[in-house]
C-alpha cells in the first residue's frame, strides 16, 4: 500500500491525472519520473490548443520503448474505445521483436489478442496497435492515405525530414471525442537529427514549446538498466559519449566543431562596456537568409558575438534600418564599427553594373571584402572555440540572442571530400537550416581588422 501511495504521488508530481494513474495500475504498469512526465504531456494534447507531438529520450537506456508502447495500450487505448494506433520503427524483425518483448511485459493483466504475422493487438475494447516498419524510406508510403488516432515513431531520426512529415498526414480522426496525437522516441544522430533537434529540442531548450512537448531522458533515468550498461556508455568516446552517455544534441556524427559546448560558449548576458573594439559581417541572401553578427573584442583578447540580424526575402534597405536597429540596441552606430565586411557575392557586378554592396552604399552602409579562404577561417573558428574540457580555455562567446547562429555551429559537418572544410549546406525552401549564421561568423574572425571604417550612419 505504501509503495501504491507512493506511486501515485510520483504520477501526481509529474502532472499525469487520477484516472491516467488509475489505467496504469490496473495494467500493472509501473513508469519512473521521466516517463510519469512523458505520460502528462500525453495527457496535454487532450487540450484545445495543446500540443500534438510528444518526444521522449535522448541518451541511450532511457526507457523510451517501454514508455511508448505503455502509454499507447496502458492508457490511450483503455480509455477511448476503438482507438486506432500506428506504431513504426526501422526494420520490421526487430519492430517485432521489439514489441513482442514490451506486449508480455506490459500488456500482461490487459486482455488482449495478438496477430503476429499481421503485427495487430487488439484489447477487449477493440482499440489497437498495429505495429508498421520501415526498411527503407519508400515503405512508409504504404500509409499514406490511411488515417489513424495516434501514430508512434520509434527512433524517430531514422526517418529523413520529408518521410516524417509525410507520415504526420496521416495522423488525423474523425472522432469527435478524440485529439489526434504524434508520440516519438529518438537518440541524437541519424538522417532525421536535425530536423528532429529543430522541431523538439530547440524549442525545448529556448522554452517556446507550443505544438510539441519534448522530455528529455539518460541512462540514469531507468533504474532498470543493468548495473554494466552506464559503463558500456562510458567507454565510449567523441560524438557517440556525448550523444549516447549524456543526451547531447548539440552533437552528431561527422560533427566539426566538436568543442563547441552550450553550458561554455552560450552567454546569457554581456556589459556592452567591455567592449574595446566593435566590427560587424554580413552573409548575404534573398531566398536564403542575410545574416549580420555584431561582435566584439575585450581587454583580454576574447571575442563576443553579442547580437544577430537574420531575415529572409527582405531588400537591402530594410536590412539597413534593421542593423541600425541592432547597433542602437548597443548604443552604436555605423561610425563606431571598426570594420563591417560581406562574403565575396554582395560585390559582384548584376548585367546593370550594379552590386548588391553598392545597394547597401545607398543606404549609408559600406561594405568591405572578408576574408573567403574557408579551411583557414574555419580553423581560427576553432582556435577561438578552444577545447574547456582538455583545459584549453574558450575565447570565443555568443549571446544566447544570437539564435541562428547557436543553433547553426553545433550542426556543422566537415566535409568528405575536403576534410579540412566544412560541408556546404543551403537552407530548404522554408528557410529553414543552412549555414549563413556561420559563414558571417567565419568573416567576423577571419578579416584582418583594419581601419578601413563605414559610412556615418
Amino acid at each position: 500500500m505504501i509503495e501504491l501511495d507512493r506511486y501515485l504521488l510520483a504520477g501526481k508530481v509529474a502532472g499525469c491525472p487520477a484516472d491516467q494513474m488509475e489505467n496504469f495500475v490496473k495494467a500493472g504498469v509501473v513508469l519512473q519520473p521521466r516517463q510519469l512526465a512523458a505520460s502528462a504531456a500525453a495527457r496535454l494534447c487532450d487540450q484545445e490548443g495543446g500540443p500534438t507531438q510528444v518526444g521522449y529520450g535522448g541518451a541511450r537506456g532511457g526507457g523510451k520503448s517501454h514508455w511508448l508502447l505503455a502509454q499507447l495500450g496502458a492508457d490511450d487505448c483503455q480509455r477511448a474505445p476503438g482507438l486506432k494506433c500506428l506504431l513504426l520503427r526501422k526494420v520490421g524483425k526487430a519492430n517485432l521483436e521489439n514489441f513482442e518483448d514490451h506486449r508480455r511485459r506490459i500488456f500482461g493483466l490487459l486482455p488482449h489478442d495478438f496477430v503476429a504475422f499481421r503485427g495487430v493487438l487488439t484489447f477487449a475494447n477493440q482499440s489497437r496497435i498495429v505495429a508498421g516498419h520501415f526498411q527503407s524510406e519508400r515503405d512508409i508510403d504504404s500509409y499514406l492515405g490511411l488515417e489513424y488516432d495516434v501514430i508512434a515513431v520509434e527512433e524517430a531520426t531514422s526517418l529523413s525530414p520529408r518521410k516524417y512529415r509525410d507520415i504526420t498526414t496521416c495522423c488525423r480522426t474523425s472522432r469527435p471525442d478524440w485529439r489526434p496525437r504524434i508520440y516519438s522516441n529518438a537518440n541524437p544522430g541519424g538522417v532525421g537529427h536535425v530536423f528532429y533537434r529543430n522541431t523538439f529540442i530547440v524549442p525545448y531548450i529556448t522554452g517556446q514549446e507550443t505544438d510539441t512537448r519534448f522530455i528529455p531522458a539518460t541512462v540514469d533515468d531507468n533504474v532498470f538498466n543493468n548495473r554494466d550498461y552506464r559503463r558500456v556508455l562510458e567507454n565510449l568516446t567523441g560524438w557517440q559519449r556525448r550523444a549516447w552517455l549524456n543526451g547531447d544534441w548539440d552533437v552528431a556524427a561527422g560533427q566539426y566543431f566538436s568543442t563547441f559546448l552550450r553550458d561554455v560558449h552560450v552567454i546569457e548576458d554581456f556589459d556592452d562596456t567591455r567592449a574595446r573594439e566593435w566590427f560587424c559581417a554580413l552573409d548575404y541572401g534573398f531566398t536564403h537568409y542575410t545574416v549580420v553578427l555584431l561582435g566584439c573584442v575585450d581587454g583580454d583578447g576574447n571575442t563576443f558575438i553579442v547580437d544577430e540580424h537574420a531575415e529572409r526575402l527582405w531588400l537591402p534597405e530594410r536590412h539597413a534600418r534593421a542593423i541600425r536597429d541592432m547597433l542602437a540596441r548597443h548604443g552604436l552606430a555605423l561610425r563606431h564599427l571598426r570594420r563591417f565586411v560581406a562574403g565575396s557575392d554582395v560585390f559582384s557586378r548584376q548585367s546593370d553594373g550594379t552590386s548588391v554592396a553598392g545597394q547597401y552604399r545607398t543606404q549609408g552602409i559600406t561594405l568591405r571584402p572578408a576574408n573567403m579562404e574557408r579551411v583557414n577561417g574555419w580553423a581560427e573558428v576553432l582556435r577561438l572555440l578552444g577545447d574547456p574540457q582538455a583545459g584549453i580555455p574558450a575565447r570565443l562567446f555568443i549571446h544566447e540572442r544570437c539564435r541562428r547562429l547557436v543553433e547553426t555551429v553545433p550542426l556543422l559537418q566537415h566535409d568528405p571530400g575536403r576534410p579540412e572544410d566544412v560541408l556546404k549546406v543551403d537552407a530548404d525552401e522554408d528557410g529553414n537550416g543552412g549555414d549563413d549564421a556561420a559563414d558571417a561568423l567565419r568573416y567576423l574572425v577571419a578579416s584582418k581588422r583594419r581601419n578601413v571604417g563605414a559610412a556615418v550612419g
